[in-house]
């Protein structure tokens, strides 16, 4: 006999077997507008890059799609007229997908249909009932993201990087005033391979977290630049990029991890200490830093 069905995994199941059931994904026809879930998903996302659209790589990692299908529907959106593909007028050798006009009225039937089906999904229900369907679905939302977002090693200079880190500075820029000078151009050349690596965690193309990994004169692996989007807090997301930079320091022969940080930053004091990060005397010349961490891994 099969073995019993882990709960959890039951009840995800059974969740989308209900939701797909009930918002149309079997049917040839989605939201009665003559085509299927995919290319209506892949007109929807373009509508929402404005005017300016997406590019294909943009659409890409928004949606997951390996490029050969996400080629077939375009060509079908194109076929169809509503869709135009051209070069990037900023990088040529990048393709920009907009709408036609003929795109952007199917876009706002497209819209306007979700809208009318949602609400006629809540529409039996009670306020109360209204609230926790709201309240449980925005959970599962972030937890489901935040479990099928990827961690990649990627190189300081990268566009994703730098994005997160300048998103990293601002906050804590805010926070306890720090100024960062050339503090990350320092920063990218000691993460550089072999010593030291970035990781940037992204979801649907965006950078959502970050951390990378330096090394210190004592060989040791200094944990740096940790962040993660404020937007991603709570769903378990800086514990496990802390544990997938810890991993990847131990695979290049590293046996002890040091961080630093300011006093001010209560969660992630707290998220050190739950990793099994003990509290040390400075072991650097961080003029910012008012804690300071360590941890055999």
């Amino acid at each position: 006999m099969p073995e019993p069905l882990d709960p959890h995994i039951g009840v995800l199941r059974g969740f989308n077997r209900t939701y797909t059931q009930r918002i149309g994904v079997l049917q040839d026809s989605f939201l009665g507008m003559g085509r299927a879930l995919g290319p209506s998903r892949l007109l929807f996302e373009v509508g929402e890059g404005g005017a300016a659209g997406l590019t294909v790589r943009a659409l890409r990692d928004r949606l997951g799609l390996d490029t050969g299908y996400l080629s077939r529907l375009l060509r079908s959106l194109e076929a169809d007229g509503l869709v135009e593909v051209r070069p990037d007028d900023d990088d040529r050798r990048r393709r920009r997908v907009t709408l036609t006009r003929r795109g952007r009225t199917a876009w706002r039937r497209l819209d306007e249909r979700s809208d009318d089906l949602a609400r006629t999904l809540v529409e039996p229900l009670t306020d109360r009932q209204r609230g926790r369907l709201t309240e449980a679905l925005a959970t599962a939302d972030l937890l489901v993201r935040a479990a099928t977002v990827r961690l990649g090693e990627t190189p300081a200079t990268d566009p994703a990087a730098v994005t997160a880190m300048a998103a990293y500075f601002a906050e804590i820029g805010e926070r306890f005033g720090f100024e960062p000078g050339d503090a990350w151009a320092l920063d990218a050349d000691a993460m550089a391979p072999p010593d030291g690596f970035f990781v940037v965690a992204s979801s649907d193309g965006e950078p959502v977290a970050c951390g990378g990994v330096q090394r210190l004169d004592d060989g040791a692996a200094e944990i740096k630049r940790m962040w993660v989007d404020r937007r991603w807090r709570g769903a378990g997301l800086g514990s496990r990029l802390l544990r997938h930079l810890e991993a990847t320091a131990r695979e290049r022969g590293y046996a002890l991890v040091r961080l630093d940080t300011h006093s001010s930053l209560g969660e992630a004091i707290a998220m050190y200490e739950r990793a099994g990060y003990r509290a040390t005397e400075r072991y650097n010349d961080n003029p910012w830093a008012r804690r300071w961490f360590a941890k055999d891994i």
